[in-house]
């Protein structure tokens, strides 16, 4: 982690001196220097984390010591800047007056060309933009010269701290390493993990795997290979799935039952850290003897090659890691189309679609209940049946361990060690450790978050914010990685994409468990496994990264300050203590939304805070909100009542963006002028809580739609806007400006609306995904069939709730042709819509809701050729949904409200009990 922060640092400190090169002065040389020395520091630091990660607890002190002069660093400049904003406010409050006269000129002149400027443009002058300038011009003559004083003198200090830091290098022989500051998947050095030697399965032990075994089996069969991919050739199969989880088990039966039909067969361990030479070696001695020793790479291929032509043989590869293997081993290996086989375990699925892109990587599953039980108990009590009183604590131990094989035995082991003893094994259950008793377990889960490359291992530690068997949002989480600044945009990659290229990677990585993807294949949400989250808390409250509370982490890191604190208990006040002045995020999560406890909290303490997010609190007061001018991201997410000051404003908050109010009552803050002067901003979603979350509770203002930005709004940045109102002071010769927008969703409640929304459309050319929401007038042909938009061909999600005008007409052929998603709520259609909807050949996800159609009944007779999710929630006169044979053959998902007969065709009666 420690390579992480200075490389985050380094960058932060390159974008401060571009930034503000005019204020910073004599300091600039300072803060030069210091990038200069982090950047240098960046090359020891895999060299040192190794050494650490094998015990060295010196060069462990030397890691945390950087760690903590680094954070120190960021606290500087991040100080500075409310400093800078404290004395732009008093410029603005005491309205100072300049006394050079030159300058008081100047500032006339530019004020001119600025107002003629922007009156060209029909647009009032931002306020900010002439106080900023003026700072700026200020300078040192401003009352800026304490704050420049202030990091000057800090900067030096750590400046001095920081290269006595360094000097000890040499003394724990820490070598440099090159172009550690990349981006790159950098192989990482870890101390290799011994790993059991393979011996024969007692397959009476083994639990859940036997299906798997049958399944694998039939698969490398060369009949069954033929259907698949075509031929006899060699194939190569990879079982995939997260450490601990049983791949090498699997992967042994599998070896045992069928290595007899195969002229060679050999099964190998592939440590993390390889020699290709001593691989090959070591391959050939299992099928010759008199093997020479010392021999080079390409003579050790050459014999391998040798030997297998013309043989049918069986290569088992068990746990690699990279893709790099199977680029170098598969020249040794021949495929003379006699039905050879390579199969592989693996936690990444990279390695399976690199290896054989025509073979589906076979993904291994976590156990149920009723056979984690029966694992636990075999390690616990072998040949023997569990005692009555001590069944519901094997139960109760077995779920923790939620289907994971590895941590089911290391538990097991622990039973085995005590007395059979209801006592015994809830001492067990009620002091669980597993950083402690469970370490063996934690060490190999461990593996996998060694050797991701250094930006990933913040991403995954960030899971720790969520609680336990949390189903995290893709979409929110993304948007908090950016505001920590962990994702740097690529190369023709905005941010987000290139946050959702870090996200697979960890699913890839078998580090996430995917809930749900999106119509085009992107993860919409997952959880993370139990055990995998332990481990990031864990690391995180090492590194100080992230503290969270309750949990079971010990005294010694609640008395350490945490960059971010999540609070997840159903009463937060007693945990608000933990929350320091230099705390960054803050999370409050209250999972029992139906109490009525009431939150006070002064955020005004907190100035370095970044991220903000509140979910599921019932009441709470905020104070000082208004002036965390470092604030990127917040987020009240399904919560009832959130008061703020009656003068409330984000004017202040310059680096916001992202605004995501899933709430009642606080509209107010997007009608607000201010907010939309804010040019960072990327993403504003504003949306009610769900009905099932209002029943239960007689607000004073239910949820209706809020203003959208003023017509003279400039938000270059602005990716998402949803949902919101058309102002009327929008015109069609003057509209915000809006060229980046991806997500548009609005409500309509007037003609002259629609005629607004068109306008708006063609000058969005990026837009991806349109939502309308229109329960007041009709929907217009041109609104149904959004063709003003210069991205109409790729548009990918539609979104119609409302009736249409009687004069459109549904037509497949006038929908875009790439549309994936379609959702129709209350349209009222004098037709069914199912024949025609039929013929969009790419759609993946089609929604129904409400009255969507007259038509008693409502039959799909064609078409649907790659649809995967069909939702049906009807009302009105439809009664009845016929689905005839061949239609939606990729059907994944269905779900049908109690109302509505849903007859299928014999493939799909699989899901009549939906």
């Amino acid at each position: 982690m420690a390579l992480s922060i200075v490389s985050f640092l380094v960058g932060k400190l390159g974008d401060f001196i571009i930034k503000e090169t005019q204020l910073l002065g004599g300091v600039k040389s300072q803060v030069e220097r210091m990038q200069a020395e982090l950047m240098n520091i960046q090359h020891y630091l895999s060299d040192a984390d190794s050494k650490r990660r094998k015990g060295d607890a010196r060069v462990g002190n030397w890691l945390s010591q950087l760690r903590d002069v680094a954070y120190r660093i960021e606290d500087a400049i991040d100080t500075f800047y409310l400093e800078l904003e404290d004395n732009y406010s008093q410029v603005e409050d005491n309205h100072l007056q300049v006394e050079d006269s030159n300058l008081q000129v100047e500032d006339n002149n530019l004020q001119k060309k600025f107002c003629c400027y922007f009156g060209k443009l029909k647009r009032k002058v931002p306020e900010n933009v002439l106080g900023l300038h003026k700072l700026k011009k200020l300078g040192q003559k401003a009352m800026n010269v304490p704050g420049l004083h202030k990091l000057g003198t800090e900067l030096g200090d750590i400046q001095k701290e920081l290269e006595e830091i360094f000097k000890t290098k040499d003394r724990y022989e820490i070598k440099p390493l090159q172009d550690e500051g990349s981006e790159s998947d950098t192989v990482i050095l870890i101390p290799p993990v011994r790993r059991a030697a393979y011996q024969d399965v007692d397959e009476t032990e083994v639990v859940g795997l036997d299906a798997d075994k049958v399944n694998i089996i039939k698969l490398m069969h060369p009949a069954e290979t033929a259907k698949l991919s075509g031929g006899l050739r060699r194939a190569v199969l990879t079982i995939v799935g997260t450490g601990g989880l049983g791949k090498t088990t699997l992967a042994r039966m599998v070896y045992n039952s069928v290595k007899t039909n195969f002229r060679y067969h050999i099964m190998l361990s592939i440590s993390q850290k390889y020699n290709l030479t001593d691989l090959l070696r070591k391959m050939l001695r299992k099928l010759k003897d008199n093997l020479p020793e010392n021999e080079d790479e390409g003579y050790y291929v050459e014999e391998l090659k040798r030997l297998l032509s013309g043989r049918r043989y069986l290569i088992i590869l068990d746990d690699v890691w990279g893709v790099e293997l199977w680029d170098q081993l598969k020249y040794a290996l021949p495929d003379d189309e006699n039905g050879s086989r390579v199969l592989m375990t693996s936690r990444s699925i990279n390695v399976a679609k690199s290896a054989d892109s025509r073979m589906t990587p076979y993904e291994l599953a976590f156990l149920n209940d009723m056979e984690s039980l029966d694992l636990l108990l075999k390690k616990a009590i072998p040949y023997q049946e569990c005692p009555r009183d001590l069944l519901e604590l094997a139960d109760k131990l077995s779920k923790k361990c939620k289907g994971l094989p590895l941590a089911l035995v290391v538990i097991g082991g622990i039973l085995s060690t005590r007395h059979q003893d209801f006592y015994d094994w809830k001492m067990v259950l009620d002091t669980m450790d597993w950083h402690d008793e469970g370490k063996d377990c934690m060490k190999i889960l461990a593996m996998s978050y060694e050797d991701m490359p250094y930006y990933l291992k913040a991403c995954f530690l960030y899971l720790a914010f969520f609680p336990e068997d949390y189903e995290i949002s893709v979409k929110r989480l993304i948007k908090m990685w950016a505001a920590e600044e962990f994702i740097k945009p690529k190369k023709y990659k905005m941010i987000e994409e290139a946050a959702e290229i870090c996200l697979e990677q960890l699913f890839q990585r078998s580090m996430v468990q995917v809930s749900s993807r999106c119509p085009n294949g992107s993860i919409k949400s997952f959880r993370v496994h139990d055990l995998l989250r332990d481990l990031a808390m864990h690391e995180a409250g090492k590194e100080n990264f992230i503290s969270v509370f309750p949990e079971p982490q010990g005294d010694n890191h609640r008395n350490k300050v945490s960059r971010r604190v999540s609070v997840q208990s159903d009463d937060c006040r007693e945990f608000m203590k933990y929350i320091d002045t230099k705390t960054r995020s803050l999370l409050l999560f209250r999972a029992d939304v139906y109490s009525s406890i009431e939150y006070s909290v002064d955020m005004a303490e907190f100035k370095l805070l970044r991220v903000i997010e509140i979910a599921g609190l019932e009441r709470i007061e905020l104070r000082g909100l208004d002036r965390l001018i470092h604030l990127k991201y917040l987020g009240f997410i399904n919560c009832a009542r959130v008061k703020l000051p009656n003068d409330f404003s984000l004017g202040h908050s310059k680096s916001l963006e992202t605004l995501h109010l899933r709430i009642n009552r606080l509209s107010h803050l997007l009608s607000s002028l201010s907010l939309w002067t804010i040019g960072t901003l990327r993403h504003v979603i504003y949306k009610g809580l769900p009905l099932a979350f209002i029943k239960f509770r007689p607000l004073d203002r239910m949820y209706g739609p809020t203003m959208g930005p003023p017509s003279n709004a400039d938000l270059p940045n602005l990716q998402t806007l949803k949902w919101v109102k058309v102002p009327e002071t929008w015109h069609e010769y003057q509209l915000p400006l809006l060229k980046n927008l991806r997500m548009l969703g609005f409500h309509s409640e007037s003609y002259n609306d629609w005629k607004m929304v068109d306008h708006l459309l063609g000058t969005l050319p990026h837009l991806l995904s349109l939502g309308i929401r229109s329960p007041k007038i009709h929907i217009p042909n041109e609104v149904v069939y959004p063709r003003r938009l210069p991205n109409y061909q790729n548009l990918q999600t539609l979104h119609l709730h409302g009736e249409w005008s009687y004069d459109v007409t549904l037509d497949a052929r006038l929908f875009p042709p790439h549309l994936v998603k379609l959702k129709l709520v209350d349209s009222r259609l004098r037709q069914d819509p199912m024949p025609e909807l039929g013929n969009l050949n790419n759609l993946k996800k089609l929604l129904l809701s409400g009255n969507v159609c007259s038509e008693k009944k409502m039959i799909c007779p064609t078409g649907f050729p790659v649809l995967q999710t069909l939702l049906l929630e009807l009302t009105g006169n439809t009664s009845s949904v016929t689905i005839m044979e061949g239609v939606m053959p990729k059907l994944k998902h269905l779900t049908n409200n109690k109302g509505t007969e849903l007859k299928l065709p014999p493939e799909l009666r699989h899901f009549s009990n939906l």
